[in-house]
């Protein structure tokens, strides 16, 4: 019965400019359309109308010969528009082979414009800056849940993450401060030496490498160490699905991941930058005695005179706020990450330039704010 209401699909041409598909498009219609594509006469011209509005019936197999009809008549007659098809037959259409159907013209690309490229990334910074304060937020949170139920901090990631952020990171940050302190030195050497003041080489060094230098090439040293590292660890867990298995199992990726990561951080980032105060100030003593005659003692000297515990505990008081940073744009960039190997690379880079950034705009902050406080 099915079979006497089937109309076969059917192509007619009454003009070389016009075709008209008609009858039932689907697998039982199309017995007889490869002969029909055959006797089809198309010229070059610039345009071509394929009428679908006696179109009774489409599925895929119709919709995949149609599709393959327009793309012979656009490589013969160039343009070629679909008119009056049904909309759910024109979507079938866009899902069998996404193509062009209402359009007489082909379809060119938008080039955005500048304002419109900046309004996007005005909103995309907006959306990251939201979320990572939400971010935040769950940290916050997670840390006053350890704080009240102190069994829930996990001692041994934090001992690790200790170990391979703090005392790992002693050979990098020493030399790259021990050589700070003498290009330090060496810069200011033939300055003094011209008014025959080098003893004031230990106030420079002193308070230069304690107040700035120290805690900010150490924060910036492991940004790019530690803070990469954990957008990659983290990053590589989300695409690897082990942080959904670590949720599926009732255990918060928070308390797991990032919180002892932050913990370990702030207790690393302030030793490591004593310590990078002292090879700083020490490549400094060498440079003095080389560059002005100015003996160890008379360095140290000068330099217990010249620099107070203030300046001291400015530039260790500025570590810890350089390590919540490091750490919670690291572990926030590796959540983030969506897709494959790409994306892990993709948050890692975004991870080390926004928490250098950042560490250099706390950097400024802190000066202006030690600068109202006549500090």
């Amino acid at each position: 019965m099915d079979s006497l209401l089937l109309t076969p699909a059917a192509i007619t041409q009454s003009t070389p400019e016009q075709l008209a598909l008609s009858g039932d498009w689907t697998a039982r219609g199309l017995g007889a359309i490869g002969q029909q594509l055959d006797e089809l006469s198309v010229s070059a011209r610039l345009a071509m109308v394929v009428d679908g509005s006696r179109i009774v019936a489409l599925d895929t197999a119709g919709a995949w010969v149609m599709q393959k009809l327009l793309r012979s008549l656009r490589g013969e007659a160039g343009v070629v528009r679909v008119s009056d098809l049904r909309p759910e037959f024109a979507g079938l259409l866009e899902v069998v082979g996404p193509q062009p159907v209402d359009q007489g013209v082909p379809a060119v690309s938008k080039r955005a414009s500048t304002l419109e490229h900046l309004g996007r990334s005005a909103e995309a910074a907006a959306a990251q800056a939201i979320a990572l304060l939400g971010f935040v937020g769950e940290i916050a949170l997670a840390f006053a849940g350890c704080v009240t139920r102190p069994a829930r901090l996990r001692w041994r990631p934090i001992l690790y993450n200790l170990r391979s952020a703090g005392f790992d990171a002693l050979p990098i940050v020493g030399l790259l401060s021990f050589l700070l302190g003498i290009v330090v030195a060496y810069q200011g050497a033939d300055q003094l030496r011209q008014y025959g003041t080098n003893i004031f080489i230990a106030d420079l060094v002193g308070l230069s490498m304690l107040r700035e230098f120290a805690p900010l090439i150490t924060a910036i040293i492991i940004a790019g160490r530690s803070g990469s590292a954990y957008a990659a660890q983290i990053g590589t867990m989300s695409v690897t699905e082990e942080i959904d298995a670590l949720r599926t199992l009732g255990m918060a990726p928070l308390d797991i991941l990032v919180l002892p990561k932050i913990l370990a951080l702030l207790i690393a980032l302030p030793l490591l930058t004593v310590f990078a105060d002292v090879l700083g100030v020490f490549g400094g003593m060498l440079m003095a005695r080389a560059q002005l005659a100015v003996g160890f003692g008379e360095f140290l000297d000068r330099f217990v005179k010249a620099v107070s515990v203030t300046a001291y505990l400015i530039g260790i008081c500025k570590a810890p706020v350089f390590a919540i940073i490091i750490a919670v744009i690291g572990c926030f960039q590796g959540l983030r990450t969506r897709g494959g190997a790409d994306s892990v690379g993709r948050q890692t880079t975004r991870s080390v330039v926004q928490s250098t950034f950042l560490v250099i705009v706390a950097d400024a902050l802190f000066s202006v704010v030690f600068s109202a406080l006549d500090l």
